[in-house]
């Protein structure tokens, strides 16, 4: 979690990175018991066909009486979910949402800095526990807090994500610390620096890598995916979602992107400090787009880097006589790169191969609503195309 202090010294924990700084808590305080207790219902109301009565019928949620950030970001975890849960639970994708939670799914929203839909953050981010609270923060000690339907292939789809964020912790942590070597030229300091940081990537890559181990590509497509689409370029809601009640909106419907890596900043914070360049495509736009989704001090830490002494510049320039300096630099890119082929090929066997029956799950356009096959190929290509050597 980055910590609480001027933009110019933003600053990452290497164990948590863009964890949150204390593990999400496990539960609201006891007034709001009701609420969790739906939550941890929705496994079941889902295929009962009863989720949206059940969550009409819920209490008014205080969003006031909420102080702390935790329980902020449990809340609007717990909103995120019912929201998704009433629009694509049943058969028909719900054009409206009702008031109930509408209103309060609003408020949570504009109190953490982020548009009122499941996003990265409430999916991963603040959606797991340690099993042995003293033990990593590692695939084999965490486990999920909050599901749509359960079951291990939903589970181990997130989880996967909660552990890469803490592989990269470190490597994030010194991307700051490597401009500076690259701006004093400081090439020793760099090239440790930049040696780390490959370590980092590689362990990245060995985490992706585990994705089907527990998760099934023809389980994810029917049973995971449907409920983290969003509500914009979404064939079963051209117009958007109507949020009842909130005075903001006026009755209009919002188009609002669904949950999708895009929207961590790990990568997009090694593109920035790597200098790793994307002609524009609609990807880039669509990148570009996914940063009002994070957490606004995650936004100002990559702000930071983008604005910061250029890495790639130096290595460039001392390439010919500072041989190791250029192979640590190399390597970053080439698991950088390995990591987005990762990315592609899952991309592919999860969800553009899946047979499409289903108007609410297209395999044409991500969660996030944009066609995706032909630009993460590009993004690949373009990050590969980098390497010095």
């Amino acid at each position: 979690m980055i910590s609480k202090e001027t933009p110019s010294a933003l600053k990452l924990d290497p164990q948590r990175g863009f964890l949150p700084e204390q593990d999400p808590l496990l539960a609201l305080p006891p007034r709001f018991q009701v609420f969790d207790e739906v939550a941890r219902s929705l496994p079941r109301l889902i295929p009962a066909g009863r989720v949206r009565a059940s969550l009409e019928a819920l209490p008014h949620f205080e969003t006031e009486a909420l102080q702390d950030g935790a329980s902020i970001r449990r809340a609007m975890m717990l909103f995120s979910y019912f929201g998704h849960a009433y629009v694509w639970g049943e058969a028909c994708a719900a054009r409206s949402l009702p008031a109930r939670i509408a209103v309060p799914w609003v408020e949570l929203a504009n109190r953490v800095g982020r548009p009122p839909i499941l996003s990265y953050a409430s999916y991963a981010l603040d959606n797991w526990r340690r099993i042995d609270p003293e033990g990593p923060i590692a695939l084999g000690n965490i486990e999920l807090l909050q599901n749509f339907l359960g079951g291990a292939d939903e589970d181990w789809f997130i989880l996967v994500h909660v552990e890469i964020e803490a592989i990269a912790a470190p490597a994030l942590a010194r991307l700051p610390a490597a401009q500076s070597a690259a701006a004093e030229n400081r090439a020793d300091l760099l090239t440790t620096q930049l040696e780390e940081i490959a370590t980092a990537l590689e362990l990245m890559c060995g985490s992706l890598g585990r994705m089907p181990e527990w998760c099934d590509p023809h389980v994810y497509f029917h049973r995971v995916r449907p409920y983290i689409h969003g509500w914009k370029n979404h064939p079963s809601l051209p117009e958007g979602l109507v949020y009842e009640g909130v005075g903001e909106y006026d009755g209009q419907p919002q188009a609002l992107r669904g949950e999708t890596g895009a929207q961590s900043g790990i990568v997009p914070c090694l593109d920035a400090a790597l200098g790793i360049g994307h002609q524009p495509d609609p990807l880039r736009l669509y990148l570009d787009e996914m940063r009002g989704y994070m957490p606004p001090d995650h936004r100002a830490f990559l702000n930071l880097l983008e604005a910061g002494p250029s890495i790639r510049e130096f290595v460039t320039r001392e390439r010919d006589s500072l041989p190791d300096l250029a192979e640590a630099y190399d390597s970053c890119l080439q698991w950088l790169t390995r990591f987005r082929a990762i990315h592609l090929e899952y991309a592919d066997v999860y969800i553009h191969s899946q047979a499409n029956r289903d108007a609410n799950n297209p395999t044409d356009v991500g969660t996030g609503g944009t066609p995706f096959m032909p630009y993460l190929e590009k993004h690949r290509a373009e990050t590969l195309g980098h390497r010095l050597g």
